[in-house]
């Protein structure tokens, strides 16, 4: 019989559409490409082909009933989750779907201070309160790491009206939290269990890596495809479990996201998820054995350290992603952002970002050994050319436990004044300041400005890391709550 998982609906009736002579009096403008040959040189007349709308043959993402339902299902059983839904926004989309989901105004959610922006802008848009799990820290590596058990439990029993906690499987780093103590945590509350896997893609597809979202239990999961799993840039999968309305869910997606879903993105799912379920396993074997391969050879470097299980505790640190070939930088006498910037400039080798102590080298099933064996070279290069002595004063805070003092949806609506970045020490923050990647905000709204704070933004600057967020694109001013506001937030 054969595997239903072979099948990829959007993209075999995007071939069959394809062969037919359909005139197009439809969107989108460029009609196949004739509009616009500038484009359709450069994407070549089977992708502009395939950029079409909505209609009866193709299935519409809004209310699917034919060729995308069959695609989620398939996406569904690939992941163990009851439903999937196809995302085209980005995993910015899915997360702030699954947050939209389970609370609104007034309404506790119990999450970790090191998440990622989508999350913090979902409860800009809902006027949820967060309550902040402080993730314990590596002080060597200037990383946050996960949620302790026990500090969760205590959340939850100070909090027993909060409608759900929300967890990242993984961060960044790699660091996983106990998600299935987590989820029975969450559950025996009556509480949602929540998880961010912008970075857990290929945790479906193996038994030697951290545990996923849906084994574990958890209610909705983002899953970035785009990110490990191949599919592209900006497609993903939502997944729910049992416990979710798959029809409430997708009224929920249906308010931001948009009504012409691009069949380039959705059919990229549809043909990476049979790929992923098909030979993920065999590939994301490969990937480890790869990433083992290089986290030897740069440690046998000298200076650098590229970490890996090693870390687990237990507990902050349940478990490690071992396909994250994150490097920590400081005794070459480097920051992380100095040896992204010079991997770059110097070797034409593009990582996935640079903090202020580390690198991350990105590795997925597209990379090779060649490839591999020329970053580790590159380091190798970078440390006797650039390389120095480690003078101890170079900064590696990653993490500042946050003084909330009102609601990121009221200070960002509040009333407001921009004021020079040195004079808003003490006031109260009224958008975001974080460096992207990996986007984890420095500032959120509602959170009190302090002098550590404004120090490493200043080194953060300083070192050349990508700083977003503000109103004022110079990162000079901040947008502040006016002071008879702020005197009373706490």
């Amino acid at each position: 019989m054969k595997n239903p998982q072979e099948k990829a609906p959007i993209y075999e009736a995007l071939h069959e559409f394809g062969k037919r002579r359909v005139v197009p009096f439809d969107v989108p403008g460029h009609k196949r490409g004739r509009g616009n040959p500038e484009l359709k040189a450069l994407l070549g007349d089977k992708c502009v082909s395939m950029d079409v709308n909505s209609m009866k043959p193709l299935d519409n993402l809004c209310h699917p009933v034919s060729v995308i339902q069959e695609a989620e299902k398939l996406a569904a059983e690939a992941f163990g989750a009851a439903h999937a839904f196809l995302m085209v926004g980005g995993t910015t989309s899915a997360v702030q779907a699954m947050v939209l989901a389970c609370v609104k105004r007034g309404e506790k959610i119990i999450l970790p201070r090191n998440v990622h922006r989508s999350v913090m802008g979902a409860l800009v848009l809902c006027g949820a309160i967060p309550v902040y799990v402080n993730p314990d820290s590596d002080e060597r590596l200037g990383i946050p790491l996960g949620m302790k058990v026990k500090d969760v439990e205590a959340a939850v029993l100070a909090n027993p009206d909060a409608k759900a906690i929300l967890v990242n499987n993984p961060t960044y780093y790699g660091i996983c939290s106990d998600l299935r103590e987590i989820t029975r945590i969450a559950h025996a509350h009556d509480m949602l269990c929540l998880a961010d896997e912008a970075h857990g893609t290929h945790f479906y597809f193996s038994d030697d890596l951290p545990v996923s979202a849906m084994a574990a239990g958890a209610d909705i999961a983002a899953v970035s495809m785009h990110k490990s799993g191949g599919s592209l840039t900006q497609s993903s999968f939502l997944l729910t479990g049992p416990k979710v309305s798959a029809g409430y869910m997708r009224q929920i997606i249906n308010l931001t996201q948009t009504t012409s879903a691009s069949y380039l993105l959705m059919s990229s799912l549809d043909i990476s998820r049979r790929n992923l379920a098909l030979h993920g396993r065999e590939k994301f074997a490969d990937v480890v054995k790869l990433v083992e391969y290089a986290r030897k050879e740069i440690n046998a470097i000298g200076g650098y350290y590229a970490y890996s299980s090693e870390l687990i505790n237990g507990d902050s640190v349940f478990d490690f992603d071992v396909t994250k070939l994150a490097v920590h930088t400081l005794d070459i006498g480097l920051a992380g952002i100095e040896v992204y910037d010079l991997l770059r400039d110097e070797y034409e080798i593009q990582a996935e970002f640079g903090d202020l102590a580390n690198i991350l080298a990105y590795v997925s099933i597209g990379d090779r050994k060649q490839e591999m064996e020329r970053l580790v070279s590159a380091l190798m290069e970078i440390r006797r050319r650039f390389g120095g002595k480690n003078s101890g004063n170079l900064m590696t805070q990653e993490y500042f436990e946050p003084d909330v003092a009102v609601s990121p949806q009221e200070a960002f609506y509040s009333e407001k004044e921009s004021l020079p970045l040195d004079e808003t020490e003490g006031r109260i923050c009224s958008e975001f300041v974080m460096c992207y990647p990996p986007g984890i905000p420095i500032l959120a709204p509602g959170e009190r400005i302090t002098k550590e704070i404004l120090e490493y933004i200043h080194y953060a600057r300083e070192k050349g890391c990508s700083l977003t967020g503000p109103e004022d694109e110079q990162i000079l001013r901040l947008n502040v709550l006016l002071r008879d506001e702020s005197s009373t937030g706490r």
